[in-house]
């Protein structure tokens, strides 16, 4: 699924009310912190289907050969939308598409996700919770 033109707010059950910058564990980077990562330093240059794709390569070690292949076979599967990304459960980052899918995050307590949240034009969705209600 990929989105435009939408804001993916913190989750509800959220634990953070502002963003926090995911952390490396066991020397190795998180999911969380390869997508902050690669979305803060390059807003609206990605894709949701970019970012999942070069997190998975990331994460996995995965040298760029046959990237196309590796792509193909990466998707062949669903994956989850950023609604259940850790960055808007855990961390406080709000993810936006613009009218091009692409994507830029944003500190739940920035200016910038409160106007973008005030807009009318802008379709808002809820981070997924991380327990049932």
């Amino acid at each position: 699924m990929s989105y435009k033109n939408t804001l993916i707010t913190i989750s509800e059950d959220s634990k953070v009310t502002s963003g926090k910058v995911p952390i490396i564990r066991n020397e190795k980077p998180t999911i969380a912190y390869i997508e902050h990562d690669l979305i803060n330093n390059n807003p609206y240059k990605f894709t949701q289907d970019d970012v999942q794709f070069k997190t998975y390569m990331i994460k996995n070690q995965i040298e760029e050969k046959n990237v196309d292949e590796l792509r193909e076979q990466f998707f062949s599967k669903p994956k989850a939308c950023f609604r259940a990304s850790p960055l808007v459960k855990n961390h406080g980052w709000g993810i936006h598409y613009n009218n091009q899918g692409k994507i830029a995050i944003y500190d739940a307590k920035s200016e910038m996700y409160n106007q973008l949240l005030n807009q009318v034009d802008i379709t808002k969705l809820k981070g997924m919770r991380s327990k049932r209600k």
